[in-house]
């Protein structure tokens, strides 16, 4: 998973990575509201679900305490990360802010 998750987060167009676990209520919340981000931003962000119980090690490397955690990369940089449940106008808002 590391070699394709830095494949991943190298790309030109930006990434949204949520960290996430399926035992987490809060998780489950931001699951469909992550499908309205990718629903009105289309081919402009790529949303990527990483299951922290799954992918520990890559998890551990990204210092995830706490699920629900987003990142935002471009380019292999990190623009933005935050733990908890966003609304899907707050989340629009931050990639368009952090990548333009």
């Amino acid at each position: 998973m590391n070699d394709s998750f830095k494949d991943i987060i190298n790309s030109e167009k930006p990434v949204l990575i949520d960290f996430f676990a399926t035992w987490c209520g809060p998780c489950q919340m931001l699951g469909p509201v992550l499908k309205q981000v990718k629903d009105s931003l289309g081919d402009r962000v790529s949303i990527i679900k990483v299951d922290v119980d799954k992918n520990q090690e890559l998890a551990a490397m990204q210092q995830v305490r706490g699920v629900p955690t987003m990142m935002l990369y471009q380019r292999g940089q990190q623009l933005w990360r935050q733990s908890g449940v966003l609304s899907k106008e707050e989340i629009i808002q931050i990639i368009l802010e952090k990548t333009n």
